[in-house]
């Protein structure tokens, strides 16, 4: 048994004061405020008082669910199970105890080798949720750091190919939805328990709009490689906001997006906004020259882009508790944003045992001092330190 008291609980439908949750195992048993945590609490459980591990205006939350990242503390995702690990154990001390592990664009043999992996680690390490293929399906002109030259059509034959791959675990599939066999490739998604998502793409407002009317779930990364919201061409952002039940993913790293996007975001889709990292293996990592599927890229102060050529962004070196603090920053409320990381993510994937703190859901739960830095995380009540701690 855990109980963790004093802490203000915040969750997408709740803002409670001096409350306290306890966990019986892997889930969670009970809630309340005030002193009644003693009431049932025996001597053998682990007892943590927030005020005192985070200071008097403790926050405590769910897990956080990240969408959308390739790898962290020097590892890519792309590179293996040793890799997937090394870069889940960084980002879940910055509260991230849960995540999907995001591909690049490769050729589908590799791509699908690359599933197969992730399926074997799914099977084992439940804080991965499965896999997002970032490609190949994607648009040229809006490729970022895609190999070009890797960009296929999604016939039936690789996208049946890739599914068999991840044996049940591909969760996400960004495409273009311009691209010929696209709209047939929604629907093969759909058919089997994969959000289809729009991303990396020419398409217009109203193929978005067919795109999502057809079944795609996500925006990937809002507003970035795809058409702007233009005020005669409102483009995919503007269809993902008007479709009732799609996730914007969004990037709150002060690059991708500037801070008043980020809040307009949260604006136009409330409880729609999915707060994700897109982080590279430079997160929780030194600057320097890395390789993003087969692609050289200079990390800068803290800023990710291709190694000559277009120097387009390729992705980021955010952790999702710095993107809960910009997003905090530009005005969204605490609870609109806790929500993005945890809930609208939990929803969008079918999961509807995490994303909350109510009785029964999977205990994961992250511990914040008052300015939003992360000192314990919970993992289906499996407790780690925060980097926080670590930093202290």
């Amino acid at each position: 048994m855990t109980v963790i008291h004093s802490a203000r609980l915040v969750t997408a439908a709740t803002d409670t004061p001096d409350a306290w949750v306890r966990f019986d195992g892997a889930r969670v048993a009970e809630v309340g405020s005030g002193d009644t945590w003693r009431d049932g609490t025996d001597a053998a459980a682990d007892v943590v008082d927030a005020a005192a591990v985070a200071g008097d205006d403790a926050v405590l939350t769910p897990g956080f669910i990240d969408l959308h990242g390739h790898g962290g503390a020097g590892a890519s995702y792309d590179d293996g199970a040793d890799a997937i690990r090394r870069g889940r154990a960084l980002h879940r001390a910055h509260g991230t105890t849960r995540a999907l592990i995001s591909l690049v664009t490769a050729s589908i043999d590799d791509l699908a080798a690359r599933a197969a992996v992730v399926a074997d680690v799914a099977a084992t390490d439940a804080d991965v949720l499965g896999s997002h293929l970032e490609g190949p399906f994607l648009d040229p002109a809006h490729r970022g750091a895609h190999d070009g030259r890797l960009l296929v059509d999604p016939t039936p034959e690789s996208v049946d190919r890739l599914l068999a791959a991840g044996r049940g675990t591909v969760r996400q599939v960004t495409l273009a939805p311009e691209r010929p066999g696209a709209t047939a490739a929604i629907a093969r998604l759909r058919a089997a328990g994969t959000v289809p998502a729009v991303g990396h793409t020419s398409a217009d407002y109203d193929q978005a709009r067919a795109a999502f009317d057809a079944g795609a779930g996500i925006l990937t990364h809002a507003f970035n490689a795809m058409p702007a919201l233009h005020h005669r061409a409102p483009g995919p952002v503007a269809a993902a906001a008007a479709t009732p039940g799609v996730t914007l993913e969004v990037i709150a790293d002060g690059v991708h997006l500037h801070p008043e996007t980020v809040r307009i975001a949260f604006a136009a889709a409330p409880g729609r906004i999915a707060l994700v990292t897109d982080a590279m293996a430079a997160a929780g990592h030194p600057d320097g020259r890395y390789i993003l599927g087969g692609l050289e890229v200079d990390v800068e102060v803290g800023v990710a882009r291709l190694h000559g050529g277009t120097r387009a962004i390729a992705g980021s070196t955010l952790t999702q508790d710095t993107a809960l603090r910009r997003c905090v920053a530009a005005g969204v409320t605490l609870p609109d944003a806790v929500r993005a990381l945890t809930s609208t993510p939990a929803r969008t994937l079918g999961r509807h045992d995490l994303g909350d703190l109510r009785i029964g859901m999977l205990a994961d739960a992250v511990l914040l001092t008052g300015d939003l830095r992360v000192r314990q995380v919970w993992t289906a009540g499996a407790r780690t330190p925060g980097a926080a701690d670590d930093a202290a």
